[in-house]
């Protein structure tokens, strides 16, 4: 595995934004994983930011660490849990 793969895996696992739980990435189910985001950021004490922006952050993180990788339908994926995790929050969903 080269060093850059494990950097972003390493970030991803022992980021100071917040704890995530394991393997939330890899659902198939957007509003699974907005909702762990959600937990994830509400409940973490090393964040610094707030939950919405942390949550968010850590999700536009994942995708544009995985770039050209991504599959498409892993970024439909990924991309739907934006939307879920601005309802989540309360914010409106971005056209």
């Amino acid at each position: 595995m080269t060093a850059k793969k494990k950097w972003s895996a390493d970030v991803t696992e022992h980021s100071d934004a917040m704890d995530l739980e394991d393997h939330v990435f890899e659902s198939d189910d957007a509003k699974k994983i907005a909702a762990s985001l959600k937990r994830s950021a509400e409940h973490s004490h090393r964040r610094k930011a707030e939950p919405f922006q942390s949550a968010m952050s850590m999700l536009n993180f994942y995708i544009n660490r995985a770039g050209k990788n991504l599959p498409d339908e892993r970024k439909k994926v990924l991309e739907k849990a934006k939307d879920e995790l601005r309802v989540a929050f309360g914010r409106e969903k971005q056209d």
